[in-house]
């Protein structure tokens, strides 16, 4: 079997592990733009200086060895003909696949800003490419603008804050890490981050950006504020990296490529994984969907299972949190518990006893506790104790006969 991944980050290489683990005589030929396996999740610290590019790569030492891949870098997808198992790349190159999996992922996605066309100091912040470039911003500019203030744009802030410039954070989301974090966390990065000199502006968005010899000098908010800008970052959306797939005949949506929970898209012997879905930017849901993917794709019939496909871990200025699932709940038939003191946030939202969402800063020992209660389905109304005061004992305990028994 000949099997073809599209994409060397976290679906992708993970993929292949699988692959080699139950296939190991299958040809592996692996496609990407890139030339090096990095991890998008710590680029600020390769911004910062803190990491190396060989300290971003998250995959074992000599690789393609390891695994038996032939690795074309430098390539780039630009179509795809699934009825003759045929992938073409850059320059009208053709290779036959038996099984295809893509994870092409996703790339920024440019908002039409009013001058924004007119300028050439504004770029993204996804890739290693996008990375080398705000390295030397730093040389030129004082005041940063980072658009969006999701995991991207707090990577962007973070890695500037001690390269001496001024950044400022603008979302239109009402805090930061709306999308992982209720009010109460996100207070406590945003005042951290003011602490650290950052600006922010939440609730509102850019209306236009003020051009003058092709660069930007100030941005207007929605508000109608201006602010001083010699660069602006923008991390407020992406977009799905599947163009090459238009005239393939393959099921999309809105948001990205369509496959189901073994990974299978609308053809039998194609593959989706990770970002390129368009639905589920997490790192380890991008990890699991491509070793699913990849099982089937290998004849070992797997599902995704997970209960939580949001679950994000995120450490900035010290500041350690965990975000499991619905965080902030829609209405009032949800169960909401809280435990908040001396620094250490605790948060469990249920809906009809059954654990839906989780967050936990400043201690995230307590994680433990709760991955077990998410396990086993827990009824948190009939737990006979205070929620946050469960530790490991109260779900091992040994019967007369030796045996392991659960109580709670």
């Amino acid at each position: 079997m000949r099997y073809v991944i599209i994409g060397s980050s976290a679906a992708g290489i993970n993929a292949i592990r699988e692959l080699r683990k139950i296939d190991k005589d299958g040809e592996i030929i692996l496609v990407s733009k890139d030339e090096h396996i990095y991890s998008r999740c710590i680029l600020h610290q390769y911004l910062c200086g803190e990491r190396t590019l060989e300290r971003l790569n998250f995959a074992e030492k000599d690789f393609e060895k390891v695994y038996d891949v032939n690795w074309m870098k430098g390539r780039e997808s630009i179509s795809l003909r699934p009825k003759e198992h045929i992938l073409v790349l850059d320059g009208n190159e053709e290779i036959k696949y038996g099984k295809l999996l893509i994870a092409t992922g996703s790339h920024t996605f440019i908002p039409p800003i009013k001058g924004l066309s007119e300028a050439d100091n504004y770029i993204g912040f996804r890739n290693i490419d996008d990375i080398e470039v705000l390295k030397e911003v730093p040389k030129t500019a004082k005041n940063i603008v980072v658009l969006g203030s999701g995991l991207i744009g707090i990577d962007c802030a973070a890695g500037y804050l001690h390269m001496g410039v001024k950044v400022t954070l603008v979302d239109f989301a009402g805090w930061l890490l709306n999308r992982q974090l209720d009010e109460r966390a996100a207070k406590t990065y945003i005042d951290a981050f003011k602490e650290n000199g950052v600006e922010q502006y939440y609730g509102v968005g850019v209306n236009e950006v003020h051009v003058k010899d092709g660069k930007i000098y100030e941005i207007e908010l929605s508000d109608g504020k201006v602010l001083p800008c010699d660069y602006f970052v923008v991390t407020a959306g992406v977009r799905s990296n599947v163009e090459f797939l238009q005239d393939s005949g393959l099921e999309l949506s809105k948001f990205g490529l369509v496959y189901d929970e073994t990974g299978k898209t609308s053809d039998p012997d194609v593959y989706g994984a990770g970002d390129v879905s368009g639905t589920s930017p997490i790192w380890p849901v991008a990890v699991k969907e491509g070793m699913v993917a990849a099982a089937n794709m290998a004849g070992k019939k797997e599902k995704m299972t997970d209960f939580f496909a949001s679950k994000s871990t995120m450490s900035f200025l010290g500041i350690h949190t965990m975000s499991l699932g619905t965080v902030t709940p829609p209405d009032d038939t949800y169960r909401v518990d809280v435990y908040d003191k001396d620094g250490v946030y605790k948060k469990v939202v249920s809906k009809d006893g059954i654990i839906v969402g989780a967050l936990l800063q400043g201690d995230l020992a307590y994680g433990g506790v709760l991955q077990q209660m998410i396990a086993r389905k827990i009824d948190v109304r009939k737990v006979k104790k205070p929620l946050f005061e469960i530790d490991y004992s109260d779900f091992f305990h040994e019967r007369t006969n030796l045996e392991f028994a659960y109580d709670l």
